[in-house]
């Protein structure tokens, strides 16, 4: 692999949001959640001359990586929609689907450690709303007090190779789909059918010859 074709990047240095609300922030994040305040920026007179003054503050979320955020003085909250967050609001006619798709997931390695981020949630203002198992993961979810959604997800197994490789399938079909007219799930699932066929040949010449062979009878 050449150098400009190389992952480099090593996770998430941290996630921003706006908030108009900090100290119910600090009470969810810190007190509740006991994620440590590890850093804050005392911005006074950044930016042109409109601009407010601000604070930026970053909670630690583990493996040296940050939840942070911006409090702007003197700052209202925006006028919207009755539906979304301190980021954006969106109209009654919105799908809540929709508004929910963006949110911020954090990983714990056990069902224990998933279990004890639901105790002190549910023993605070921001009890959990969902517990679900999906697919590999199992998560809880609430709303913090910016409207956000949190998820916090446990690893129900490993993601095997297999899978790494459907889904690079999936989403070279879904490209293709979506760049014609009339997209769908059937067109989708069409397209990820011909290029498994397409590229089948090429993963029996990768594989070791005694993955390939037919046993005898």
């Amino acid at each position: 692999m050449s150098e400009s074709q190389q992952h480099l990047v090593k996770g998430v240095d941290h996630v921003a949001y706006p908030t108009f609300d900090p100290a119910a922030t600090v009470r969810f994040y810190r007190d509740t959640l006991s994620f440590p305040v590890v850093h804050s920026i005392c911005a006074a007179g950044w930016g042109p001359e409109n601009h407010p003054d601000f604070i930026h503050f970053f909670f630690d979320i583990g493996n040296d990586d940050r939840l942070a955020f911006f409090y702007y003085f003197g700052l209202e909250p925006f006028a919207g929609g009755p539906q979304g967050d301190a980021y954006s609001t969106f109209a009654e006619d919105v799908p809540i689907y929709f508004i929910r798709s963006r949110h911020l997931a954090i990983h714990v390695d056990s069902e224990e450690h998933l279990m004890e981020y639901r105790r002190r949630l549910d023993a605070s203002e921001w009890p959990v709303e969902m517990q679900i198992q999906h697919e590999t993961i199992e998560s809880i979810y609430t709303h913090d007090p910016n409207g956000y959604m949190i998820e916090i997800t446990r690893a129900l197994r490993p993601v095997t190779p297999q899978e790494d490789l459907d889904a690079n399938i999936t989403i070279d079909a879904l490209i293709d789909v979506v760049s014609a007219p009339n997209p769908s799930m059937d067109a989708l699932l069409v397209r990820k059918a011909e290029l498994i066929v397409e590229r089948a040949e090429g993963w029996r010449a990768d594989q070791p010859a005694e993955l390939t062979e037919v046993p005898a009878r």
